[in-house]
């Protein structure tokens, strides 16, 4: 691709200048040629069709009106003058309003002259209007004839203050098109495109930005899509090839004394899924190449068992463990749930946390530097310069979303050779999703539940009948049961949701009284000292009520709790509503999980209440959460943070072509690894051009 034109400054291109640059730049991230022509269009509109003032309702997305405008008037004083244009068809009439250039739209219209109108309709006490639409003479709209099928930009009231209307990005895109004209290079081979039926990269440019009927915007948005998932799954699944040919693991080929020992006294037997994972992950660890896998498995299934398990393998075969949680309460659960399974005469296990005395933390450094300890479980106090390994060949990370890459990679360093690295989550992970950020790691799923485990039974309530839920609350807990009631917690409405939780605990401590009742309250804004004596009182079943905010999202597992109340469930997403599920349903007793919210539900609410109340599988509902809102703020990866910046491919809309283009990209590099044949030297260079972070290289 003629690279240094599509690097050139926006402020070149005609019709932008300095001031539109600075706009663009600050509103949209467009500070070059190549950033505009990879500014899609989110949607489309057929401009052939005009729509009657009548049929106007509040659904109406981007629509076209013929009309007549009758009279102008200004109105209003200071920020609030506008510009009011009085617009009819003969079925209805509306207003156009404009709150900049008043003096200018004023001159252009004119009474009782046709005009086509484009733009949003938007509500204005009882009537509609349209804020700073496109207006045109109808004379002049047949001299100019427009596409007809019309690319709406995605914009911002800054960009529409500042003159960038959806008419000014598409004059934008045009002067931009002229320029490219015969300049963009091919970046697919021919033999690639003439396989996969993909139409050239300069054409797909022009139609996905100016599609002369559907099937070319189809072809066009087809090809760029391709191309994307295409290079991002190449270049994850090259630094997979690459590890498996160079990464030397320490081969732990022996099940001995203390693995034999915890399989043969477990209390109850180990899923299917679970016998599955082990066989692939003995499989990794006896390959001598290094384990890089990532374990999932919904909340409940039983991953802490397996990673046990992986550990003892280590053990056995004369080497040292680790598993590393991202808070104190996670790990020390760990810790203390471990000695239900291993024999501490044969396996010596330490906990270092941030908390851990100083004279005990001295101690742990020297065993595990002298090789007496056998598995260590911390936080991140285990990345801590201090902690040396004699032997470090297994490392286990519980949660890793909750590590950054550079923490994690940290482990290595306490290992001469590289251990072998198995992460954890019980975030159910789509498989589109996993395949893109962690394309080059090994993926195990648990995807069945311990045999016991009741399903958690889940019912949506308004909160009028709040009184209700707390007389339910009130039989389990009389029954010896214990109850959360969960707050949300978003950042931007902190002191607000704060206001609610502390409204909230005094509504519950006045209906649940001391000394019948003991409310615990875990928050943000408490010392870690009050947090951890709150949420202990709750684990030791001295409270009866824990009511907080999501920090329990994660690890709380007090199995005498039955009850979970989610308030304002409707703020929260799918896959942080099934986290704080799992919260209950993990002792013998049925479980309920109660979700509140509001009377005004938007559409997308209802839908994740309904799907939540509907079923418990936690894959399901990740399914449906990607599908609904894209990879969005998945656990914190934002799109744009994934591996590739997605432009126009969408991880929940389209795994069939990700599939596709992954297949494509093993077969191409199973024959050609280093893509040094003549066929793949375009994929060479164009791979090293892409901007693909090793996002997924977890150590």
């Amino acid at each position: 691709m003629s690279g240094y034109i599509l690097d050139s400054d926006i402020k070149f291109l005609p019709g932008v200048g300095p001031k539109r640059a600075q706009l663009l730049g600050k509103e949209l991230g467009i500070s070059t040629f190549r950033d505009l022509l990879y500014t899609f269009p989110f949607r489309y509109v057929d401009r052939s069709k005009f729509y009657a003032i009548s049929e106007i309702d509040s659904t109406s997305a981007y629509i076209q009106l013929r009309g007549t405008i009758t009279r102008t008037e200004v109105m209003g004083t200071g920020k609030a003058t506008r510009l009011v244009a009085f617009f009819t068809d003969g079925t209805g009439s509306i207003e156009l309003v404009f709150f900049k250039g008043i003096k200018w739209m004023q001159e252009k219209l004119k009474a009782g002259e046709e005009y086509i109108v484009f733009g949003k309709p938007s509500v204005f006490g009882e009537r509609y209007n349209f804020v700073h639409p496109e207006v045109e003479p109808v004379a002049r709209a047949a001299a100019t004839p427009v596409n007809h099928i019309t690319g709406v930009y995605s914009s911002t009231e800054k960009l529409q203050g500042g003159g960038i209307t959806n008419k000014t990005f598409i004059t934008l895109q045009k002067n931009l098109s002229q320029i490219l004209k015969g300049r963009i290079a091919e970046t697919l081979p021919d033999w690639f495109l003439q396989q996969k039926r993909l139409i050239p990269l300069e054409r797909a440019l022009h139609d996905v930005h100016f599609p002369p009927d559907m099937y070319s915007l189809e072809q066009a948005r087809s090809r760029l899509k391709y191309e994307e998932l295409f290079y991002l799954q190449l270049a994850l699944v090259k630094q997979k090839f690459i590890k498996m040919r160079s990464g030397e693991g320490v081969i732990l080929n022996r099940l001995g004394e203390a693995f034999n020992y915890t399989y043969s006294h477990l209390p109850f037997p180990l899923t299917n899924a679970q016998k599955r994972v082990l066989k692939e992950i003995r499989a990794d660890v006896t390959s001598g190449r290094q384990m890089n896998r990532l374990l999932q498995g919904d909340v409940g299934s039983g991953k802490t068992l397996v990673a046990i398990f992986s550990a003892l393998q280590a053990i056995d075969n004369g080497h040292q463990a680790c598993i590393m949680a991202p808070t104190e309460v996670l790990a020390t659960q760990h810790y203390n749930g471990i000695f239900r399974y291993i024999d501490p005469e044969r396996v010596k296990v330490a906990l270092l946390t941030g908390s851990t005395k100083a004279k005990e933390r001295r101690e742990i450094y020297a065993g595990l530097a002298d090789g007496s300890i056998d598995l260590v479980i911390g936080t991140h106090a285990l990345i801590e310069d201090k902690v040396q390994f004699n032997s470090l060949a297994l490392a286990v990370i519980d949660e890793q979303h909750r590590f950054g890459v550079d923490q994690r990679s940290r482990l290595w360093s306490k290992s001469e050779t590289a251990p072998h690295i198995l992460v954890m989550t019980a975030t159910p992970i789509p498989r589109t999703l996993a395949m893109t950020l962690y394309g080059d790691l090994d993926v195990s799923v648990i995807d069945e539940l311990p045999p016991g485990r009741k399903p958690v039974v889940t019912r949506h309530v308004g909160e009028n009948r709040r009184r209700q839920v707390y007389e339910f609350m009130k039989k389990e807990i009389d029954a010896g049961r214990q109850a959360f009631v969960v707050y949300p917690l978003i950042k931007e409405s902190e002191k607000m949701d704060y206001e609610n939780l502390e409204q909230g605990y005094l509504d519950i401590t006045d209906y649940f009284r001391q000394p019948d009742y003991i409310t615990a309250v875990v928050h943000g804004k408490q010392t870690p000292e009050n947090k951890a004596f709150d949420m202990n009182l709750f684990v030791s079943g001295k409270a009866d009520i824990l009511v907080s905010t999501s920090v329990i999202e994660v690890g709380v597992d007090v199995p005498n709790a039955s009850v979970m109340v989610i308030e304002s469930a409707e703020r929260f997403g799918l896959a942080q509503l099934h986290q704080l599920r799992g919260r209950v349903g993990r002792g013998a007793e049925k479980s309920y999980c109660i979700l509140v919210t509001g009377y005004k539900l938007s559409k997308e609410s209802k839908e994740r209440i309904d799907l939540m109340c509907a079923t418990g599988d936690g894959f399901e509902l990740a399914e449906a959460d990607l599908k609904m809102r894209g990879p969005g703020d998945f656990e914190g990866t934002r799109q744009s943070g994934l591996a590739i910046d997605l432009h126009i491919a969408n991880l929940g809309k389209d795994s069939p072509i990700l599939e596709d283009a992954r297949s494509a990209a093993i077969d191409i590099l199973t024959d050609d690894p280093l893509l040094e044949k003549d066929c793949n030297r375009l994929l060479r260079s164009n791979l090293k051009t892409n901007s693909i972070i090793d996002y997924s290289k977890i150590s």
